[in-house]
């Protein structure tokens, strides 16, 4: 009854809001001064400003309004919808999510917006329901089995998928969109971890996977419903079935049927197993939960889907703008490399060592993409539903209904949390160098911001389970990847990416990006050049001692040699030696 009468109350003043509307926008004067607060006008609110602004110069006159105010604080007035308080202060965001945690809640405003894709998920479910999906999830991300599971599946999906694709792409001099290609590593990635259900989205020929194309039409359609400024539209639209809700309808129709086959296929071979077979470890989240005694089918299939959602993008779109930081910052790239050498050579030398093991150390690297979420969160903003009355700790009055939310994007651009050189990329401000004994040389180690300063991964109860299987992926990904090619943006002289939020961030338009020679090329290379001498047999002898030291280079190459058809006749010889013998650095020795 309420958007009824909503409706009927904006149909009954419609033509003297028009009549305003023109009068007001033709006489307004917009300002460069793009941090200036609008005026509020009543009924409509801050509706002209924001018809002024297309959807993403809507998004960032927001941000700059909310990280320039003495506040960090600003009160923007929906139009016909009352208040809604957006903040980047880091006391308020701690009242939000933790000391007033109770109180802010998804709210069935947002409930519904989201409710056609994630059903009664964890991302969309409060109070008790979101208890106990949390109990149970909670359980399971504890796991050392999972933690073990999730690095068998990256690892597999980066050898056998992605480093092939970037290396056919290198030999090509293909361009391709970085930011898709991550989008489809991240989603086989989640699925098999979610379903244990592998969509081949990264194959060779980067097909377009039935389920994946539904999903991201899902997302992208459910982003649009909370952009629109005027919500009784979607859903008049919703209820005629026409236009962009049509397409969500069905989109959402292919992917709750395609889980729900996964899921009754699953319960089906659980039922079906005998003794020897049930004893055997099932791995991925929905054979645990249905082997933990969680056996509705719907329970099951909505927050397997709560958690595609959240693997699917956010990590593809934090590597996406990472990569393009990097590109900007060589400095910091070196610095990886380095470090990334020290892991490789600490892995050689110690046996057994896992992934988890081997990335833990990577302090700069974790600091790195630490501080490219700062500047480009893959979430922008996450808005709660007060429940009751509230006074948030600026005094700022709140009453039930009232929307807040807070902005880890504009909470990245406040001078006051990160100072005048806020704008800089400099992963420093998250290390701590540690000195060492007897000379040798210092360590760098991770320093965390409080989360209520950084809530890229939300903080409080609601806190990202999946937070370090997030960065374990992030950071394999970074060591594979760098250690084999250069990343470059194939852009213009100038050009700068758009920020584009929705559920999750993108960089409007994609991320073209060539490749470098793979990196053993350059190591070969360089084997001559040290070498100083005219002669073959002089450089084989520097290249054999190089590939000794350098293991991943040694494999590459007998990759490479295990693809390549046709080869000429000085590489003939080679190859001849290399395959019959396996050889160790002068004096040699030949096993």
């Amino acid at each position: 009854m309420l958007d009824f009468a909503q409706f009927s109350l904006f149909l009954l003043f419609l033509p003297l809001l028009l009549l305003f509307l023109i009068n007001k926008i033709l006489s307004f004067e917009t300002t460069k001064d793009s941090t200036k607060f609008p005026k509020s006008y009543p009924l409509i609110g801050h509706l002209i400003p924001l018809i002024q602004q297309d959807k993403l110069g809507r998004f960032q006159w927001i941000s700059n309004l909310i990280a320039t105010s003495p506040s960090s604080t600003f009160i923007l007035h929906r139009p016909f919808r009352g208040r809604n308080v957006l903040t980047a202060d880091p006391a308020m965001v701690e009242h939000i999510l933790k000391t007033r945690f109770p109180i802010y809640q998804k709210g069935p405003y947002q409930k519904n917006i989201l409710r056609d894709l994630l059903g009664d998920g964890i991302f969309n479910a409060d109070g008790e329901t979101w208890k106990f999906q949390r109990q149970v999830a909670s359980h399971e991300f504890n796991t050392k089995s999972l933690r073990k599971f999730v690095e068998t599946v990256v690892d597999t999906e980066l050898s056998d998928r992605l480093i092939p694709i970037l290396s056919k792409a290198a030999k090509n001099k293909e361009v391709l969109d970085l930011q898709d290609i991550l989008q489809r590593f991240a989603f086989d990635n989640i699925c098999k971890i979610s379903f244990g259900y592998d969509p081949g989205y990264l194959s060779p020929s980067l097909p377009q996977a039935k389920f994946a194309v539904a999903f991201e039409e899902a997302t992208m359609l459910s982003a649009g419903r909370f952009r629109t400024l005027f919500p009784f539209l979607w859903k008049m639209k919703r209820f005629l079935n026409i236009g962009s809700e049509k397409r969500l309808r069905e989109a959402a129709q292919d992917i709750w049927e395609f889980a729900n086959s996964i899921v009754k296929r699953k319960m089906q071979d659980i039922q079906n197993k005998t003794e020897e077979a049930s004893s055997m470890e099932t791995e991925d989240l929905l054979s645990r939960f249905l082997q933990s005694g969680h056996s509705d089918e719907k329970f099951v299939t909505d927050i397997v889907i709560s958690f595609i959602l959240a693997g699917r993008d956010t990590t593809s779109s934090a590597l996406t703008w990472f990569f393009w930081l990097l590109h900007k910052n060589e400095s910091v790239e070196e610095e990886i490399l380095r470090e990334i050498k020290k892991t490789e050579k600490h892995s050689q030398e110690t046996e057994h060592s896992s992934v988890f093991a081997e990335v833990k150390d990577m302090a700069y690297t974790h600091a790195a993409i630490t501080e490219s979420m700062r500047l480009y969160p893959p979430v922008a903003v996450d808005t709660k539903e007060a429940v009751a009355n509230d006074i948030l700790p600026d005094g700022t009055p709140v009453k039930k209904g009232m929307w807040v939310t807070y902005h880890p994007y504009a909470m990245g651009r406040v001078e006051k949390l990160w100072g005048p050189n806020w704008a800089e990329y400099q992963p420093e401000r998250w290390l701590k160098l540690e000195e060492a004994e007897n000379g040798a040389e210092g360590k760098w180690r991770f320093v965390p911001r409080d989360p209520y300063s950084f809530p890229v991964f939300q903080a409080g109860p609601r806190v990202c389970l999946g937070k370090e299987m997030a960065y374990l992926q992030m950071k394999r990904v970074v060591a594979r990847v760098l250690g084999r090619f250069r990343v470059v943006p194939a852009v213009e002289e100038g050009f700068e990416p758009v920020y584009a939020p929705g559920l999750t961030a993108k960089m409007q338009g994609g991320f073209p990006t060539s490749y470098g020679p793979d990196k053993f090329v350059t190591t070969i290379v360089i084997s001559f050049i040290l070498a100083g001498r005219d002669t073959a047999s002089s450089a084989l002898t520097w290249f054999f001692w190089l590939l000794h030291k350098n293991k991943q280079v040694e494999d590459e190459i007998l990759r490479e040699i295990k693809e390549e058809e046709k080869q000429s006749k000085e590489t003939e010889a080679f190859l001849w030696l290399y395959r019959s013998e396996r050889a160790d650095p002068h004096p040699c020795c030949y096993n």
